[in-house]
This record gives structure tokens, C-alpha cells and sequence, in this order.
């Protein structure tokens, strides 16, 4: 049964069916609208969301389908100790397809090993975040055309953003792409992604300049410094705000780059940025549903149920 738990679990090829997919959707809804008639999808989430869950629903609707779930952990068995694998195994009784949330890291791969139906990681703890990954994707190719030669500035927390690590994942496998890693020094991207760069012969440099880099950017994926993340309430209060993205430093960016943002927001980009042209963390927002309608169709036709 295939489910996606890392966006390296697919192809280029796939990546660029899907975004011919969502492309198509939001050309032609139509032609989608019953595409998932009598299907369900189970949205599990054991951590708070506002963009993911509702995306996950508003897509399987627009296809026609239902849903079913949960939107946080304390109204589900888990409450009374119910593990991951039995969860996943009683949902498959109910549901076609399965979008997870949790915030142990491995816990949507558990699901997916003990589920009947496809389980999609809809974000689990500081690891992988694929469908935000897939928006990503989306928006940079609506935006940019493509993907190859991009120079990518990536700021904020680079040490807990599962967002970060596959967004750098999926970007990876496209020629000519350069990443800036902007963070403070507590906050770095972790070693194993950068040693999967140098094994890759791809060319990244690490800075705690924001305002430094801007001019060289193609793309600029901001970040927040996620409270939840962090043990020590001092050590998060004191990086909080280490990056705010203001008017002022964006006289030194490029008039053609693009600023992205998983969401949600704190302080990190100033609402006066919002009517830039360059700001694009909205059309992300929609993007995200329109790829995940295009994965959810990939994985219930792979799966034999439509």
C-alpha cells in the first residue's frame, strides 16, 4: 500500500505529474468535482493546524468526497493510551485514505506500516512535512517557471523546520539549485541534511545575516521560531525574534524574488510586506490544496480505489 511519509519517496517525474495535476485542477475543477464520490478521508491530527487539516478537508470535498477525524489528540483513544499502530488499524475500518499529524517524529510511518489504506504525513515533529513541501513546490513553479539554477535563502529555524527539510529534499534533486542557510547559531540546520548536500555535490553557505543576503536570492522561505520545539521558555523568547522581515530590508532584494512562508505567522514578516508583490505566502496557502487534491487522487488510484 503507498503512502507518502518523505517527499524523497517521490520521483521528479512524480513531482512534476503532480503539479501537471493541480495545474489542471485549478484550470478545470469541474472535471474533478466527483472524482472521490463515496471515498473518506481521515484526517488524524494529535497537534494543532489551521492551513494542513482544513486544506486536507477542503480538497477531499472539492473532490467529492467526506471526511472523517479528529483535531486533537484528547478527542481521540489516545487519551486512554491507545498506541499509533492501533489507531491507524481501527480508521482503516472507516476511511479510503488517512492525513496524519503528530508530534512524535516516525509516527505517521508506524501508521502507515499497520494501516489498510494510503496514510499521508501531514507533519510529524521536527522531522518531514511533505504536503507543505508539495505547496511549496507549486507556488515556486506558478511563480518561477521552474526549478533549476534557483538560488534559495532559507531563514529562521532551520534546526527544528520540518518544512526546511523537505522543502532542501525535494529542491536537492533539481540542477543548478543553491541554497542560503540564514539561522542564528542555535537554530542550524541539522548536520545530516548538510552532509546530504556535500554527498551531493550541492553548494550551500550558512550566515546570520538576513539583510547580507537578500540581494542574491531568488526565493526567500522564512520561518518561525516554533515555541512548541523548544524545553527552555528563555532560550525561545530570546531567539524569537532574531529575524523580522521588514520594508526597509527589502530595498536590498531583488525586484523578481519571492517570498514564501509555511505559516502561521508570529512577527518574523511584517503585515506591511502582505500587498509586496513579492509575497506569495497566501498563494501558497491555496496552492497546498490543489497539490493535495492531485496526491490524494495519485494514492486512491495507486491503491485500486478509484
Amino acid at each position: 500500500m503507498r503512502s507518502l511519509i518523505d517527499i524523497s519517496e517521490l520521483t521528479v517525474e512524480e513531482l512534476d505529474r503532480l503539479i501537471d495535476t493541480a495545474n489542471d485542477i485549478i484550470e478545470n475543477p469541474k472535471k474533478y468535482s466527483e472524482k472521490c464520490r463515496g471515498k473518506k478521508l481521515a484526517t488524524l491530527f494529535f497537534e494543532p493546524s489551521t492551513r494542513t487539516r482544513l486544506s486536507f478537508e477542503a480538497a477531499m470535498y472539492e473532490l467529492g468526497g467526506n471526511v472523517l477525524g479528529f483535531s486533537e489528540s484528547q478527542s481521540s483513544s489516545a487519551a486512554k493510551g491507545e498506541s499509533v499502530a492501533d489507531t491507524a488499524k481501527t480508521v482503516s475500518c472507516y476511511a479510503d485514505i488517512i492525513a496524519m499529524r503528530h508530534p512524535k517524529e516516525g509516527a505517521p510511518l508506524v501508521a502507515a506500516m499497520n494501516a489498510d489504506v494510503p496514510v499521508i504525513n501531514a507533519g510529524d515533529g521536527g522531522h518531514n512535512h511533505p504536503t507543505q513541501t508539495l505547496a511549496d513546490l507549486l507556488t515556486i513553479y506558478r511563480e518561477k517557471g521552474g526549478f533549476e539554477n534557483l538560488t534559495v535563502g532559507l531563514c529562521g529555524d532551520l534546526k527544528f523546520g520540518r518544512t526546511v527539510h523537505s522543502l532542501i529534499a525535494a529542491l536537492s534533486r533539481y540542477a543548478g539549485v543553491k541554497f542560503v542557510l540564514i539561522s542564528p547559531t542555535e537554530l542550524k540546520l541539522p548536520s545530516y541534511v548538510k552532509d546530504t548536500l556535500k554527498d551531493k555535490g550541492i553548494p550551500y553557505t550558512e550566515t546570520d545575516s538576513l539583510e547580507n543576503s537578500l540581494k542574491d536570492l531568488d526565493i526567500l522561505y522564512m520561518t518561525r521560531v516554533q515555541r512548541e520545539r523548544f524545553f527552555n521558555e528563555e532560550d525561545y523568547l530570546r531567539l524569537k525574534d532574531t529575524y523580522i522581515l521588514t520594508p526597509e530590508k527589502l530595498k536590498n532584494a531583488n525586484e523578481d524574488m519571492k517570498i514564501l512562508h509555511p505559516l502561521p505567522r508570529v512577527n518574523e514578516i511584517s503585515v506591511a510586506i502582505d500587498k509586496d508583490p513579492r509575497a506569495c505566502y497566501f498563494k501558497q496557502v491555496l496552492n497546498g490544496k490543489y497539490m493535495r487534491m492531485a496526491l490524494i487522487l495519485k494514492l486512491l488510484k495507486e491503491a485500486g480505489t478509484i
